[in-house]
């Protein structure tokens, strides 16, 4: 197996429930914070962490995903004539990274989907980013994940203390802490309150190797009728070890249509060009509420 993780999958099949009528005909993962889709952010990360290559799993009315990173050639050429260099840049920045899209048939869950990409992946170690989580772009989350993988040469998932009135919300993990880093001894898929095992929540960060597939293809449909990769991953850790790793930077739970708010008030509030106007309003929209 090689070790150096070049490949990330994006899962973007679902069907975006929460955000309707918005993402009825367009995909949940093209709705924008500020100036980007989320699913650019995800892949704005992963390039920033060395890897090359993207498996994108998608669905019905996802077109404009693959859209988003082709080359539009008039658009191209209209930016040229029109002198706007920087953003002819910005949206030719993908020429370079390979992309390949992977039609999810039925949203049969997360772990069908990770499946689904097996071909692509083979015998390298993979990344998984869930786009959903937005991590503020100033914490290098994933790179911090990387460094843990190799050292360890084992999976890797991300981790966040929730509520414990939450955890019926996330898969959840019993682990053995070692700093930051959790050796995991068991992981539970949305469990009560009354029966979690910890307050640790698996979030959409995960560094896996292809160990990982043969588990998914025998898995038997989980929480919500759907593949779980928490399940995969539940009898995976009975023969290699996996860690979780506690986060330390912010994270942006975008599925849901108040962090989606709150990611786009505090990216606006980083963007140079916005930040300063954004904040004026704020202040003055704040006052007139009080």
């Amino acid at each position: 197996m090689k070790t150096k993780v070049k490949k990330a999958i994006l899962p973007a099949a679902g069907l975006g429930t929460r955000f309707l009528p918005a993402t009825k005909a367009s995909p949940k993962e093209m709705l924008p914070i500020v100036d980007k889709p989320l699913i650019q952010y995800a892949v704005e990360e992963s390039i920033s962490c060395g890897i090359e290559e993207f498996i994108i799993i998608t669905g019905k009315h996802k077109r404009a995903i693959e859209d988003h990173f082709d080359s539009a050639f008039e658009l191209e050429e209209k930016l040229k004539v029109t002198g706007k260099s920087k953003l002819l840049k910005e949206i030719n920045k993908w020429n370079q990274i390979k992309f390949a899209y992977i039609r999810q048939r039925a949203a049969l869950g997360l772990g069908h989907a990770i499946l689904c990409a097996e071909p692509f992946v083979r015998d390298e170690p993979f990344a998984v980013i869930l786009s959903d989580d937005i991590i503020d772009p100033e914490y290098p989350l994933l790179k911090e994940m990387l460094k843990i993988y190799a050292e360890k040469k084992c999976p890797v998932i991300a981790l966040e203390e929730v509520p414990i009135s939450e955890v019926n919300r996330y898969g959840v993990i019993d682990g053995v802490q070692e700093g930051r880093v959790y050796k995991i001894k068991n992981l539970i898929e949305k469990p009560s309150p009354e029966k979690a095992p910890s307050n640790l929540a698996i979030i959409g960060r995960y560094i896996l190797t292809p160990e990982i597939f043969e588990h998914l293809a025998r898995q038997k449909p989980g929480a919500g009728g759907e593949i779980q990769l928490t399940d995969a991953l539940k009898e995976l850790v009975r023969k290699t070890p996996i860690y979780g790793y506690l986060i330390r930077g912010k994270r942006y739970d975008v599925g849901d249509k108040l962090g989606y708010l709150e990611a786009t008030v505090d990216l606006a509030l980083k963007n140079d060009e916005l930040s300063k106007d954004f904040k004026d309003f704020l202040i003055k929209k704040i006052k007139t509420l009080s």
